[in-house]
């Protein structure tokens, strides 16, 4: 079962992240500031990360960078998630690290998207590289090229 965590400061807006997760499946974890989300990183490993840019303690930018920087966690995918929609918002937030984009209020055809797109390209991602390193894959990454 894949785990996402969410960082999000707002409990309302954690909630409805968190049900539309568990109702496709997933596994949730939960962080309400920048500082909480990299320590809940180190502890639960998500196989994704949603996080929202405008957060106390340290920001959504600020993690990213710290992940980027940090080679045990600088391709574990990232989506913001945030109120900032305005024209050239997307581009500069794709730009600075993060993996995905979507805005508030949530879309759950657009949540499901989005993670099945960033999801399914890490377990090929996976595969792809036990293959070329000549391990065997991976439980997940073996289920996730089995299952094509």
């Amino acid at each position: 079962m894949k785990k996402i965590l969410v960082a999000e400061d707002n409990a309302v807006n954690r909630e409805l992240l968190r049900e539309l997760l568990e109702m496709r499946g997933y596994t949730v974890a939960e962080a309400r500031d920048g500082e909480e989300a990299l320590r809940m990183i180190e502890q639960t490993e998500p196989d994704l990360l949603l996080l929202d840019i405008g957060m106390p303690v340290l920001d959504g930018f600020g993690v990213v960078l710290k992940l980027r920087e940090n080679p045990r966690f600088a391709l574990l995918p990232v989506v913001a998630v945030t109120a900032y929609a305005m024209q050239g918002d997307r581009e500069k937030i794709l730009n600075s690290g993060f993996d995905g984009y979507l805005s508030k209020p949530v879309n759950a055809r657009s949540l499901a998207e989005e993670l099945d797109r960033l999801l399914s390209k890490r377990a090929h991602e996976d595969v792809s590289q036990d293959q070329a390193s000549g391990r065997q894959p991976s439980g997940k990454a073996r289920a996730a090229h089995d299952s094509k």
